[in-house]
């Protein structure tokens, strides 16, 4: 059962003239300026636990949203029901709201000259099997795997799969409509290994928009089993200054809380660490970092952002320079500045790097920590101050030693940014953020 690619085209052009159609519905009601958009996906999630079905999910969700304008006054409706009369009823109760809610001098529509005008095909719709037999199959297979591998597997907190196809359309009353079709497949196990009274919980995924692209089943199944075992026999470590390393499935979180840092309605609120850093040393001088929205097939590609900007290859960081914040057109207007196309988020960045691979990064980095879990939201936007649990490998003269647990890393993000010492070019694929491991200066272990 794969989903017809041209059944999802159709689809895709009659929600753009239903978008149209209320786009021009609100003017005909007089509002200075309007903007609809709708996101719709339909998939499978399926789960398995010890070879026994425990979910099979079918989907399909998406509801059109309207906002309109009467001058700075703005009003928003939406509706799941696409059908002319619902759309129409949407529309005159986003208008009706707008003419109730206090005005706001920075509301209204991005900039109409920043409108995209070219919509690239970007390869990020692969529709594949969605059966529930299928789905089951790549799961069942999976834990199966895993669990035959190891003795000390002992449990499994489950596998699971799924398959989703969609499309996202906006539109607005610049005249502009446009939409792309998009895919999602993911496949991932959790196990449970025992070393004496001592059980240890790991797992393993994957994910990409085509599905030929996703680990196997077996691939997945010796990650998970791989990761679980290194965890047994964990040791605590004494409190200490110590230099550590981010694994990259981990790494991506610094750079997560950098794009906190620098995005607009952080700075406009003077609630970010980064607020006035732009042009300034942010990381160290040889580290870049770019963002490339029309990468093909990647999983945070767009040709266009949610407000209908067009985005464009920049460096976010260059040198270790602040080029960019990232900004919506209301926290542009609250800054006095131009949108920078990333109403929605980010769209793929790469974070350059100077290391081979992790192993090479542990031998500059000589004795220290390696931290491949993170727990606990102890991260302060506003100030930058850093204290999460965590749980990785203790490192000396360049060799893994042991598995550690149960310490708490802490610092100062503005610190651990600018002291990053290396990046090795183990990338990450399964994030926004495509980075390596991070080698940092030093950071506080709180242990034993």
């Amino acid at each position: 059962m794969i989903p017809d690619i041209n059944a999802l085209k159709h689809d895709l052009h009659d929600v753009e003239q239903a978008v149209a159609d209320a786009i021009k519905y609100a003017e005909k009601l007089g509002v200075s300026a309007a903007e609809c958009a709708m996101s719709r996906s339909s998939g499978i999630n399926v789960g398995t636990r010890l070879g026994e079905v425990e979910t099979v999910e079918f989907n399909q969700d998406g509801a059109l949203g309207i906002t309109v304008f009467r001058g700075q006054q703005k009003g928003s409706s939406s509706t799941t029901d696409l059908t002319a009369n619902a759309i129409r009823a949407a529309v005159e109760k986003a208008n009706d709201i707008a003419r109730f809610t206090s005005p706001d001098p920075f509301a209204g529509l991005a900039p109409a000259e920043l409108m995209a005008t070219d919509i690239p095909d970007l390869d990020l719709c692969h529709p594949a099997d969605q059966s529930a037999e299928f789905a089951l199959e790549q799961a069942l297979a999976c834990e199966q795997h895993a669990l035959q591998l190891d003795p000390r597997i002992v449990n499994s907190d489950g596998a699971g799969y799924s398959s989703h196809v969609g499309y996202r359309v906006y539109g607005n009353s610049h005249g502009f409509v446009a939409g792309y079709l998009q895919s999602r497949h993911s496949l991932s196990c959790s196990l449970i290994a025992k070393s004496g009274d001592a059980m240890q919980r790991d797992y393993s995924y994957s994910v990409a928009r085509n599905r030929d692209d996703l680990w196997s089943p077996a691939q997945v199944a010796e990650d998970a089993v791989q990761s679980t075992i290194a965890r047994l026999d964990g040791q605590k470590i004494a409190t200490a200054k110590v230099p550590v390393i981010f694994r990259s499935d981990v790494a991506n979180s610094l750079f997560g809380h950098l794009v906190a840092g620098i995005s607009g309605g952080s700075l406009y609120r003077k609630s970010s660490f980064l607020v006035d850093h732009l042009g300034k040393q942010v990381l160290p001088e040889w580290l870049t970092v770019t963002e490339r929205p029309h990468l093909r097939g990647a999983l945070a590609s767009s040709p266009f952002d949610h407000e209908g900007l067009a985005t464009h290859e920049r460096d976010i960081i260059r040198d270790g320079v602040l080029q960019t914040y990232l900004l919506t057109s209301y926290s542009a207007r609250k800054l006095g500045m131009s949108p920078t196309g990333h109403a929605g988020g980010i769209h793929t960045w790469e974070v350059s790097s100077q290391v081979p691979d992790l192993q090479a990064l542990c031998r500059q980095m000589g004795t220290g920590l390696l931290v491949t879990e993170l727990m606990g939201q102890g991260v302060n936007i506003v100030n930058g101050d850093y204290s999460r649990g965590a749980a990785g490998f203790w490192v000396e003269n360049g060799e893994i030693k042991y598995p550690v647990e149960e310490i708490t890393i802490a610092g100062n993000l503005k610190d651990m940014l600018r002291n990053i010492v290396a990046i090795s070019g183990d990338v990450d694929l399964r994030h926004g953020v495509r980075t390596g491991s991070v080698l940092l200066e030093e950071m506080r272990i709180a242990g034993v």
